[in-house]
């Protein structure tokens, strides 16, 4: 039985939230959309977000820096800042992990960027991993990524029992802003920073099980989430229509019995629910039905910072972790649109 036997989580040092919002506002001027935006902005559940850039790249509000320059930088200069913050922050949390031990395995999710060696390969060769190692890169699959590498891992123990797997997500979100005078595109930006986590996976001693998968692709909803390669960065499309589109599907008996697995939901002790936003977890808590704060690990996460793509869900299941629930599930949503998911439960050693 695969387990998470810990988990470990890292941000960067910048909190850029408040440059953020005084930069998208000076975006939209005098407009009606201006206040909308700063409306919206200030329901959004989110306090701080964090970023691996400098002070100065980050001042976005005044006119210097990554964004706020003469021209926006091109993709090849936001992908030469990944490669070296990338690896950075992911061993800030591994670091924070317990002894690893002898690592048999990486899987390595991120969507944030491209580097070739990949991250994988600079935290093995940095933690003096031996080079037999076996290694997963898992990219561009967005939120729902940690899903899959957990469940990746999970696979791995299952059928090699000696196995010790280190499962890792790095997200440099804060690279991908882009200059836009659209309120769509500024709320999406609005939600997104950086953070890395790590954990290992094993089949024996105390942990959290990992236990049967959940996936579900919803029908003509391909264009609510886009993540499209531009000359600019990453660019992401992200429909107002998203928490509705949501809410509909988990209501669904056939999609809520595939979530719950049967059991009722009020004996399911713990939800990891993506914290993608303030309305995607409305949605998600009242689609199922749950008791008024069952999402608080997931509404402290998007509080403290904000969305971090794959990341989130791990910081999410950091906090879990610790209450040793019996019976828990967690949920993810990303371009598609999909759901990924994944039934757990603590195991004593």
């Amino acid at each position: 039985m695969a387990r998470i036997a810990a988990i470990a989580t890292a941000i960067p040092d910048l909190d850029f939230e408040p440059d953020y919002r005084r930069w998208a506002m000076a975006q939209l001027g005098e407009s009606r959309e201006a206040k909308l935006y700063e409306r919206m902005a200030g329901r959004s559940g989110i306090e701080h977000r964090w970023s691996v850039l400098s002070e100065e790249d980050a001042k976005l509000d005044q006119g210097r820096g990554l964004y706020g320059g003469p021209a926006e930088p091109t993709t090849a200069k936001r992908m030469e800042i990944y490669a070296q913050a990338a690896p950075e922050l992911a061993l800030k949390a591994i670091e924070k992990l317990p002894p690893l031990g002898v690592v048999t395995h990486i899987v390595v999710a991120s969507c944030t960027g491209f580097v070739a060696p990949g991250v994988d390969q600079i935290i093995a060769r940095r933690l003096g991993l031996s080079d037999d190692v076996e290694r997963v890169l898992i990219g561009f699959m967005g939120c729902y990524a940690a899903i899959t590498a957990l469940r990746t891992a999970r696979h791995i123990v299952r059928s090699e029992a000696d196995a010790r797997v280190l499962v890792v997500t790095v997200e440099l979100s804060s690279l991908h802003h882009q200059q836009d005078f659209d309120i769509e595109p500024l709320l999406a930006g609005a939600q997104f920073g950086d953070g890395a986590a790590a954990a290992i996976v094993t089949a024996s001693g105390a942990g959290l099980e990992l236990r049967g998968g959940i996936s579900a692709a919803l029908e003509d909803s391909a264009e609510l989430i886009t993540w499209d390669i531009v000359d600019t960065g990453f660019k992401m499309r992200l429909s107002g229509e998203v928490p509705g589109r949501i809410a509909a599907a988990i209501a669904r008996p056939e999609v809520r019995q595939r979530i719950t697995g049967g059991t009722p939901v009020a004996e399911i002790d713990a939800w990891a629910v993506h914290a993608g936003g303030r309305s995607i977890l409305d949605a998600v808590e009242n689609g199922l039905e749950l008791a008024r704060g069952s999402l608080e690990d997931s509404r402290e996460v998007l509080r403290s910072c904000g969305n971090m793509s794959s990341s989130t869900l791990m910081f999410v299941l950091e906090r879990i972790i610790r209450q040793k629930p019996a019976r828990g599930v967690a949920l993810a949503f990303g371009p598609g649109l999909a759901m990924e998911g994944l039934h757990f439960g603590w195991l004593d050693a």
